[in-house]
């Protein structure tokens, strides 16, 4: 390979070692997205809630990157990628400390504050690094990169689903279950589910303390490392007003559907993994088992983004995004209409056909914006992850709305609550097919 078309090498000039500290920070976000995901269902046990009011756990998650993603890209103009970097850490670190009051306060509002506070520093780490990441190189290679350094993030996000499959889901007391595979929690005394609850929140705490743990060593290493400049961090974007920033990127059409593009592909993400324990529950699997299913989804989805990033070597990534887009509406459809175990198995092979949205959106959109706007555009490409926080509600009402005997149109609820991922899909299909067609038109 050339260096002109290496992903780690441009004009001379090795990027290496920065990509690989870098990447590691996609592994930790991975992580704190996927330990997130069942504890929803770990919650509406614990604290006997609806899977409505459950849900507020990815609200509160997926709300803090709509919240921070501005103020983000705002500070980063205004100094560089590295102080965001630092500031991210230290914002993931303090909401993962805060569980040590939130479990000893039993309340779940707090524990949604947490997440919340979390995910300020989450906001920070990806308007930062995926940008940063792009322009660690030539333009002509950017969304392989980014495609690369993105693969890392399922790494993590295997990591959080082992931590809850192995050590949180089968320690929790509420999720026993009697005989006939009902749980037993909401039988027992008062007293009962008090000790049963400060046994489980202590549980579900502690995971996210080690974490931000190791957030602190990441905010150590990158204090003492030099990074390298870039084409952003070597221009002044301070002259240039937000207000032309805005008014650039609103009538860039590729990049204004992305971000629309983008809030549809992550909220088909969380709804898929978070709702995937719901679905394997109306089978009569355990919260345990269930969560393996999300550990073989994500074992999918890492491996297709390396296939994917191989791929597109051969196949331009925009028909390639369009392509895997039908493929997850029709697996979507299959876990829609199949009952049982085998739309089970469609909805854990969705993940299959994810793997390479997000990357893809995100590079796609920020192609051929004028490197002045990158970091405001990459801030409503982050904060169209609250995507994450509004549909997922939207799902548990459906799923509520089955009532207690959980059917809905002659289906199990869960099941037709997986409509909206697929309307999602057929959105994401769509900005792939008009991405492809208007490259093949200039």
């Amino acid at each position: 390979m050339s260096q002109k078309s290496s992903i780690f090498r441009h004009n001379g000039v090795s990027y290496v070692v920065p990509i690989i500290v870098i990447t590691s920070l996609f592994a930790l976000w991975g992580f704190a997205n996927d330990i997130t995901n069942p504890m929803v269902a770990a919650f509406q046990t614990i604290m006997e809630l609806p899977a409505r009011q459950a849900s507020l756990i990815q609200f509160a998650f997926y709300g803090g990157y709509a919240t921070m993603a501005i103020p983000a890209a705002l500070f980063i103009r205004r100094y560089n990628y590295k102080s965001g970097i630092l500031l991210g850490l230290a914002l993931y670190a303090i909401g993962a400390f805060l569980f040590i009051p939130a479990a000893a306060q039993q309340s779940f509002t707090f524990f949604c504050c947490s997440l919340y506070i979390l995910t300020f520093g989450l906001a920070f780490l990806e308007t930062t690094a995926n940008p940063f990441i792009l322009s660690l190189g030539s333009k002509e290679t950017s969304t392989r990169r980014l495609n690369l350094a993105q693969a890392f993030n399922p790494m993590g996000s295997l990591s959080g689903m082992a931590v809850a499959s192995l050590i949180v889901l089968p320690n929790l007391w509420s999720d026993r279950r009697d005989e006939a595979g009902q749980i037993i929690f909401g039988t027992l005394s008062e007293a009962e589910k008090a000790d049963i609850r400060l046994h489980d929140l202590a549980v579900i705490r502690d995971p996210y303390v080690c974490i931000g743990l190791i957030v602190l060593i990441m905010f150590i290493v990158i204090a003492l490392m030099k990074m390298p400049k870039t084409q952003q961090t070597e221009t002044k974007t301070g002259h240039v007003s937000v207000r032309t920033t805005l008014s650039n990127l609103f009538h860039n059409t590729i990049y204004r559907e992305g971000v629309i593009a983008q809030f549809f592909y992550v909220a088909a993400q969380i709804m898929v993994w978070t709702f995937i324990i719901h679905y394997a529950d109306h089978l009569g699997i355990n919260k345990t088992t269930a969560q393996m299913y999300n550990i073989v989804a994500m074992s999918l989805f890492l491996s297709s983004r390396f296939i994917a990033t191989f791929l597109m070597k051969y196949v331009n990534g925009r028909l390639l995004l369009a392509i895997f887009g039908i493929g997850a509406a029709v697996a979507t459809t299959g876990c829609i209409l199949i009952e049982g175990m085998m739309g089970l198995y469609c909805l854990v092979g969705i993940s299959f056909f994810m793997s390479l949205m997000f990357p893809t959106i995100y590079g796609i959109a920020l192609e051929n914006v004028d490197p002045y706007d990158t970091t405001l555009g990459a801030a409503f490409l982050v904060m169209a992850i609250v995507g994450g926080a509004c549909m997922p509600v939207l799902q548990g009402a459906i799923i509520d709305m089955g009532g207690a005997e959980h059917v809905l149109f002659g289906l199990p609820s869960v099941n037709v609550s997986y409509v909206l991922p697929l309307i999602c899909f057929l959105v994401i299909t769509l900005y792939g097919l008009r991405c492809y067609k208007a490259r093949d038109r200039k």
